[in-house]
């Protein structure tokens, strides 16, 4: 097969919050070749997504992702891995290349494993996808009382384990954030696992996430996501020394392999948090799992959109040990979750497992998500280098 066409869908709710909701938009990418359509999603802004993926050159290593792409072969997995490399190699000095470029890998993913009838997961090597514990993922309420009664509904839902993260906590003192921790282990009870996400709040403030330790460990919180930005290696390691029974978790800043891989072998975090659609893909995240698998580090995945970005999103680490958690958005915008007309709800125990069908195994429903869709032109000296295409399957 050849790659005929390549196209990319900017997506938004009608009023967009200033809240660390990134499931109000999207960067839908769908990729033709052979006569069949596959799906992938970008965890990106679209806009800048969209001009990385159709920008022409500025020299050998600032190519757009569609001129590495367009009219290459898709015939096996190795092509998809061949793709990476030219796009990675070609895309140097575009730095926006390995989110735009996420969307198309998990595309290819997706159409490789429809023209060939079985699941991505097959295509991995995996023979039996091994189910996820879910846990509701999901902002700190605007005071402790909201975040209180949220905890309630999670275990209403049947929910074995919880985040809190964003919102107000690190803005504030270390009473108003242990008020908030508090507040959501009372709502959870003793049996629920607790896991708390600081969204990057201190920077590489290693006092003022230390600060914070003692109110995390007497509510049993299982891990400490992303205290500091992505980078800062040095401010993860120490703290990670001075926890006692919580863990650092972090990751999904991370967009290539290297990233991740020095987070846990230099950050001392206990879980690495990959996002297929910022990583590279689903090939990049699973070479991750795989690493982490080897230095003690459980891989756990990332998401906060849509389920077709959580599928993704499992595929990584789909044969590793049964039971694991795994992420999954419980306050996701109507675009996120109108986009699949089918969703991988828990079933009788709680757990969650990945769809059987080809591909990644979920269909769009594309007349639900059409009012979203936002109307994009981009002109070079009069040449029009992107608009808005049809939405269709």
């Amino acid at each position: 097969m050849r790659i005929e066409a390549v196209d990319i869908f900017y997506l938004a709710v009608p009023q967009l919050r200033d809240i660390g909701d990134g499931s109000q938009d999207m960067a839908l990418v769908r990729v033709r070749a052979g006569g069949h359509t596959g799906w992938g999603e970008c965890e990106a802004s679209p806009l800048p997504t969209i001009a990385a993926l159709v920008t022409p050159p500025s020299h050998s290593a600032c190519h757009g992702v569609l001129d590495s792409v367009l009219g290459e072969r898709l015939d096996d997995v190795a092509d998809i891995g061949r793709l990476a490399r030219r796009v990675a190699e070609r895309g140097l000095d575009l730095l926006q290349t390995p989110h735009a470029w996420s969307g198309v890998e998990i595309a290819l993913w997706d159409l490789l494993g429809r023209a060939r009838g079985v699941a991505v997961w097959q295509l991995l090597g995996v023979a039996q996808p091994q189910p996820r514990r879910p846990y509701a993922s999901q902002l700190f309420g605007d005071d402790p009382q909201q975040t209180h009664d949220k905890a309630v509904q999670v275990v209403a839902a049947g929910f074995t384990a919880a985040k809190f993260g964003w919102g107000p906590y690190g803005t504030g003192s270390v009473e108003a954030d242990a008020e908030q921790v508090a507040a959501a282990r009372a709502g959870l009870g003793d049996e629920v696992d607790l896991l708390v996400d600081a969204g990057t709040v201190w920077g590489e403030d290693i006092e003022a996430a230390a600060a914070r330790l003692p109110a995390l460990e007497r509510a049993g919180v299982v891990w400490l996501e992303e205290p500091f930005v992505a980078g800062a290696l040095a401010a993860h390691a120490e703290l990670a020394r001075r926890c006692r029974g919580v863990r650092l978790a972090g990751g999904e800043g991370a967009h290539n392999t290297h990233l991740a891989r020095q987070l846990i072998d230099h950050g001392g975090v206990g879980f690495i948090q990959i996002d297929t659609g910022r990583m590279g893909g689903i090939g990049p995240a699973a070479a991750v799992a795989g690493y982490a698998a080897g230095r003690g580090v459980t891989f756990v995945n990332h998401t906060f959109t849509s389920h077709l970005a959580l599928v993704a999103s499992l595929l990584p680490y789909a044969g590793q040990p049964g039971g694991r958690l795994c992420e999954y958005p419980v306050e996701s915008s109507p675009l996120a979750r109108g986009l699949t007309r089918d969703h991988l709800e828990p079933g009788d125990d709680g757990l969650i497992r990945l769809p059987e069908g080809p591909g990644l195994g979920l269909d769009l429903d594309l007349d639900a998500v059409s009012p979203y869709l936002q109307e994009v032109e981009i002109v070079l000296n009069g040449q029009t280098l992107y608009r808005t295409p049809e939405l269709v399957p």
